[in-house]
């Protein structure tokens, strides 16, 4: 499977770090505190999952508001979440078998990236906690640092950045947005990492490559 690829993006929340409920629990928490009631789960498929975060904010808040406001509402959101992270110690750690597909990908000379909608305090976060400098240089990184639109923007800097064109990248994800967002710019190989319990609306879809639990299915033995 690897030879076929000249590139792989990986997604990172629920894709290489299965992290979905401390999420939801951090949004929660920001709701209940923003408008006094919680979200639900259409809420969260079409408004959360795989957007930047002060998109996210302004559909919480109906309305739009400075950066600043934003701004320091996704670091509040964010805080609410590391703090769900570290609490979890049995959980906190890469999916299985993803450190073994990065040496692989290493070995074969694929160059590969991330392309996250987290903020800067959580890659940082994620960069300490998981040892990612082993294998993702800080320029393969691609988070929400404000300049981009949104996801499908993500997707097309992160191929740029491995030098190879999104036609010929693979690209693991696991939200519905986030699969979307891939097709949308102009990836046909996305692999769906099924942390979400998606799999039956994409099994045999145009563009999915394959549908994975973890990452031990695809580790080459």
């Amino acid at each position: 499977m690897l030879c076929d690829w000249k590139g792989v993006i990986f997604d990172f929340n629920g894709t290489l770090f299965f992290d979905s409920d401390k999420h939801v629990m951090a949004w929660d928490k920001l709701s209940q505190k923003l408008r006094g009631v919680g979200i639900s789960s259409e809420e969260l498929q079409a408004h959360f999952y795989g957007v930047p975060n002060n998109r996210a904010i302004e559909y919480l808040l109906q309305k739009e508001y400075a950066e600043e406001i934003l701004s320091h509402l996704s670091k509040l959101k964010e805080a609410y979440y590391r703090e769900y992270c570290v609490n979890d110690e049995k959980n906190f750690h890469l999916v299985p078998g993803a450190c073994a597909f990065f040496d692989q990908l290493n070995e074969q000379g694929i160059p590969f990236a991330i392309a996250s909608a987290s903020i800067k305090e959580n890659i940082d976060f994620f960069v300490e906690s998981f040892c990612l400098t082993r294998w993702f240089s800080p320029r393969r990184i691609i988070y929400d640092d404000g300049s981009f639109k949104n996801k499908v923007e993500m997707f097309h800097h992160a191929a740029a950045v491995i030098g190879v064109p999104i036609e010929e990248c693979l690209i693991f994800e696991d939200s519905e947005s986030g699969i979307r967002d891939a097709l949308t710019a102009g990836c046909r190989n996305v692999v769906v990492v099924d942390s979400m319990g998606v799999a039956d609306q994409y099994s045999g879809k145009p563009g999915i490559k394959q549908i994975i639990r973890d990452f031990n299915e695809i580790v080459v033995a």
